[in-house]
């Protein structure tokens, strides 16, 4: 009776000790596995926990994405606002007007249109109302300058979109590459190939790539968009200047057809 009672159970205790023993180093492992592993695997949580000069490459990409949204913004409002004022000043020129009652009209005025028809004006009160061919290509000439002048100040601010767009993917591969080698030299330290070890470092890394790409698809979308918007608006440009031109020429016509009249 009383081996009966005691065998099985020591038995069962012996094998219950020895499955403990060979399950401990594995226990012991995945408690320091688990201590190893960041709680927060987030973007803020990867950011927090990414390498410095990881976390320097986010910040100037999360930095480039607000230039980006704040120029489109600007450049997009300016735009629109310089186009309606092309547009109504350009159906003013279109209409039964001479060149001397547009500028009269659009004195105080600083748009491009308006600045077109003032240096036009200003060549005609300069060449003293001589219209020969040197005054007509005189007067190509200054609206030409006007026309770059006014399309190089609508432009400002889309190179860094261009630049932007171009580096953005190249900085966060950067960041990528930098925290995937601190990664390994991480796992090197640590003595295991454990991918719940490998992997929080590599995501973290990864991150800046997503953030370079975050950056720079927008900036590259926007700035084809602007480009688009401003060779709009500089056939505007080119539209008033034409129109001036028949101002001009309407007024030559005029005042030779009055002379011819006084002459008879």
């Amino acid at each position: 009776m009383k081996m009966s009672d005691r065998s099985p159970l020591r038995f069962y205790g012996t094998g219950a000790t020895l499955a403990a023993l060979l399950l401990s180093p594995q226990a012991a492992l995945a408690t320091t596995i688990d201590a190893q592993l960041p709680r927060n695997l987030s973007p803020w949580g990867m950011f927090m926990a990414a390498d410095l000069v990881v976390k320097a490459v986010m910040v100037g990409l999360a930095f480039a994405s607000l230039v980006t949204w704040t120029v489109w913004l600007a450049k997009a409002i300016e735009l629109q606002r310089e186009s309606s004022r092309a547009r109504r000043r350009l159906a003013l020129l279109e209409s039964d007007t001479t060149l001397a009652q547009m500028e009269r009209d659009s004195l105080e005025a600083r748009d491009a249109v308006a600045q077109l028809i003032h240096s036009a004006a200003r060549e005609t009160s300069l060449s003293g109302g001589l219209f020969d061919d040197g005054f007509k290509e005189r007067i190509a000439l200054r609206l030409e300058r006007v026309e770059a002048a006014m399309a190089r100040r609508i432009g400002r601010g889309t190179g860094v979109l261009a630049t932007i767009g171009a580096t953005a993917p190249f900085v966060g591969l950067f960041g990528t590459v930098w925290g995937i080698m601190n990664a390994f030299i991480g796992i090197s330290e640590a003595h295991t190939t454990n991918l719940a070890v490998v992997a929080p470092g590599i995501a973290e890394a990864l991150l800046a790539t997503a953030m370079g790409l975050i950056a720079a698809i927008p900036a590259v979308v926007i700035y084809n968009q602007l480009v688009r918007g401003i060779a709009g608006y500089r056939a505007l440009l080119g539209d008033a200047s034409a129109q001036v031109m028949l101002l001009i020429s309407r007024d030559a016509s005029r005042r030779g057809l009055s002379l011819a009249r006084a002459a008879e």
